[in-house]
């Protein structure tokens, strides 16, 4: 165990990032070149070793979080990447994009600052790369089985690294040009560079995994051929079914879906443009949306040189402390947050670029066909309605939507080739064991009716709706181990969770 009087003596330090300055005029990491060894090993000392670790209940993977902060704190790094890796294939991804609901469920947090969890997960992780303790584990024997995985973001990677290390052939079968999914093309560079999900890959095609791009499984290829073709298949395909905002001039010029700004501007980064076709330089940019995604849109506004960034909220400006009826451990406490977005943000402009409760109304014209300005109002905190005479203008030449995704696709055929029903949510409708079932007529239906799709398998975003990067790990390789025990009859795999797991969100 750590020290007992760790946390009592240490102060909480996370990793500094660097300078606002320095990197709005880069698109490195945040904290590039920030892993401070004795920093990290010191910050995990701080872990008490509770009798109760609840920080495992904060995390889908189960991570055993006091094991390898024990290690961290005495710098033995292989022993930590073991632990690491145990329960997480892929720790280098959630150390850098997990808002880390294990920290807000460390003991520490009812009355202290909690462990770092989160920096000494990526520290663990980046460590265990430098060192060469992560080498492909290609499979001692064949299975003679195969598994198509649709889809290659975490979920479907995940799932493919368990079940070609267990001895299937997997394939992986993904629409764009680029393995990753929206680590590929949502996540931006500053966040998580994407050398590091290259270096996964690559290890993946030496440990047996097949990666097949540019194939649109429902589209390009039938999906029922698909499934004749393999003896099993995961669908993870995620939760890309964007939301709308259904206001008067919805339709000008210069209004985007996030993710489509997103994606250009990471394509300008691996080298498919010169410059980004929706580009935020010298424009007044307002992003829409509250979440992730919007803290995204906003950093990557600022880099590309926005003459000003509003991010527009619907939510009432939460409090610095956690709310009564947020108790803790099992929730994820909606509270006061600045991302390094935001940070940038005041740095440049010295305030938050956040406008709380507020609402769009609609949007104004200027330039023939092009927006101007978008109308908001002041939104009552329960109901989230407008309240009169609170409306006004905020100049806008660039408006990017952010409002997240409702489930998969509706547009796509894969639904219907292998007739999956659709759950109250809109998500692709699964039993306990993380099966696919069927609509009442082959898909022609919401409902369910003629129960399991054989063989076919649903993980990540398709089946619990739009969550966070850990979950879509725990997903992947619980659905391993359901697709493992179908093909076999028994899995030593590790199934972490269940499909009716709730992430611990107020």
């Amino acid at each position: 165990m750590t020290d007992p009087h760790g946390f009592l003596k240490t102060p909480r330090r996370p990793i500094p990032a660097r300078p606002v300055e320095q990197r709005l005029d880069d698109w490195r990491e945040v904290y590039a070149g920030q892993a401070l060894l004795p920093l990290v090993s010191e910050q995990a000392a701080r872990c008490m070793d509770c009798g109760i670790p609840f920080c495992h209940s904060g995390c889908p993977l189960g991570n055993l979080i006091p094991e390898w902060n024990a290690y961290a704190s005495r710098g033995d790094w292989r022993a930590a990447a073991e632990r690491l890796h145990a329960t997480n294939n892929f720790p280098e991804f959630t150390g850098r994009l997990c808002p880390a609901p294990c920290e807000d469920a460390c003991v520490l947090a009812i009355n202290m600052d909690p462990v770092t969890i989160k920096n000494v997960e990526q520290t663990i992780a980046d460590e265990a790369w430098e060192r060469g303790y992560t080498p492909p584990q290609p499979p001692e024997r064949l299975s003679g089985k195969s598994v198509g995985v649709i889809g290659s973001g975490p979920a479907g990677l995940a799932a493919a690294q368990q079940l070609t290390r267990i001895g299937h052939t997997v394939a992986v079968y993904e629409r764009a040009d680029r393995i990753g999914g929206l680590l590929r093309y949502g996540i931006p560079e500053f966040k998580m560079e994407k050398r590091y999900l290259d270096r996964r890959v690559d290890q993946m095609r030496a440990e047996g995994t097949k990666f097949r791009t540019c194939v649109d499984v429902g589209g390009d290829i039938d999906a029922r051929e698909l499934r004749r073709r393999h003896d099993s298949l995961v669908v993870a395909v995620g939760a890309m079914e964007r939301r709308e905002l259904p206001v008067p001039g919805r339709e000008l010029g210069g209004i985007h879906q996030a993710m489509d700004y997103l994606t250009f501007a990471n394509r300008v980064r691996e080298g498919d443009y010169a410059t980004t076709p929706l580009s935020a330089e010298g424009r007044h940019v307002v992003i829409v949306g509250g979440g992730d995604t919007a803290s995204d849109c906003l950093g990557t506004a600022l880099r590309q040189g926005a003459a000003s960034v509003v991010q527009l909220d619907i939510n009432a400006e939460p409090g610095e402390d956690r709310p009564d009826h947020q108790p803790w451990p099992v929730t994820h406490p909606k509270v006061y947050r600045i991302s390094h977005a935001h940070q940038e943000a005041r740095g440049r402009e010295g305030s938050d670029p956040r406008l709380f409760a507020s609402a769009t109304l609609s949007f104004a014209e200027g330039p023939p066909g092009h927006v101007r300005a978008l109308c908001l109002a002041e939104v009552e905190p329960v109901r989230r309605s407008p309240l009169p005479g609170t409306e006004r203008e905020i100049p806008a030449e660039l408006v990017l939507i952010a409002l997240g995704f409702s489930g998969p696709e509706r547009h796509s055929g894969l639904r219907e080739q292998l007739g999956l029903a659709l759950d109250e949510r809109g998500n692709f409708a699964r039993d306990e064991g993380f099966g696919a079932l069927a609509g009442t007529t082959a898909g022609a239906e919401d409902g369910v009716g003629n129960g399991a799709v054989d063989g076919v398998f649903v993980a990540g975003d398709a089946g619990r709706g739009q969550s966070l990067v850990v979950w879509a790990i725990a997903e992947g390789r619980a659905v391993a181990a359901a697709a493992d025990r179908y093909l076999t009859g028994s899995t030593v795999l590790p199934a972490p969770i269940g499909p009716t797991d709730q992430p611990m969100v107020a």
